[in-house]
């Protein structure tokens, strides 16, 4: 559901992929090729959000802040389920793992990625390609070139995600008793191009 508040629409790109499931409130611009899985919170009521071209906000996950804040998730951004970023500013390319907690003025830079479960206290400011994990959170060591291409490989994916579900996904009803079905293999996977 896309919802204005207080006067202040969102702004989605057309290409954009918001699931019916997931909730886009006030003050938040989406760009081209970004996905918002169902359960999302993206809630722009006391401050903005901006989530830029090619990022993907993955199931249950929130985006707040504290008012006069802007949350910014910039180019590529990968949000992995159940995520919190709560007035954070997350780099290019970046990974953040899945039910992380990355609290208010927490900084990113560019192609770090943090740990499943991790929580960023108020304030860290995290270098460029940092692997980050734990709880409280701390940098392991610099990200190696094979994990941030097997980073972007996967954001890849979620960038053609939008186009596969407004190509395909649509409501069914379930069949009463099993019926053998074709998984989907690898060489059966026709990449989306918008």
């Amino acid at each position: 559901m896309i919802y204005e508040f207080n006067g202040i629409r969102p702004v989605i790109h057309e290409s954009a992929f918001i699931h019916p499931q997931a909730t886009v409130t006030g003050d938040v611009q989406i760009g081209r090729n970004v996905y918002i899985g169902p359960g999302a919170a993206i809630r722009g009521d006391w401050g903005r959000i901006v989530i830029a071209d090619g990022c993907n906000v993955q199931e249950n996950c929130t985006v707040h802040m504290f008012p006069g804040v802007t949350v910014e998730l910039l180019e590529g951004a990968h949000i992995g389920h159940g995520a919190i970023i709560h007035g954070a500013r997350i780099g290019r390319n970046c990974l953040v793992g899945m039910n992380a907690v990355l609290m208010d003025e927490v900084e990113l830079g560019d192609e770090c990625i943090v740990g499943a479960l991790s929580f960023l206290k108020q304030g860290e400011k995290i270098p460029r390609r940092s692997l980050v994990a734990g709880n409280p959170a701390r940098i392991i060591r610099e990200v190696s070139d094979e994990q941030i291409a097997w980073k972007t490989e996967g954001t890849r994916l979620y960038q053609e995600l939008p186009g596969w579900c407004y190509e395909t996904l649509k409501p069914c009803d379930p069949f009463r008793e099993y019926v053998e079905q074709a998984p989907l293999r690898k060489s059966d996977y026709q990449p989306f191009k918008k």
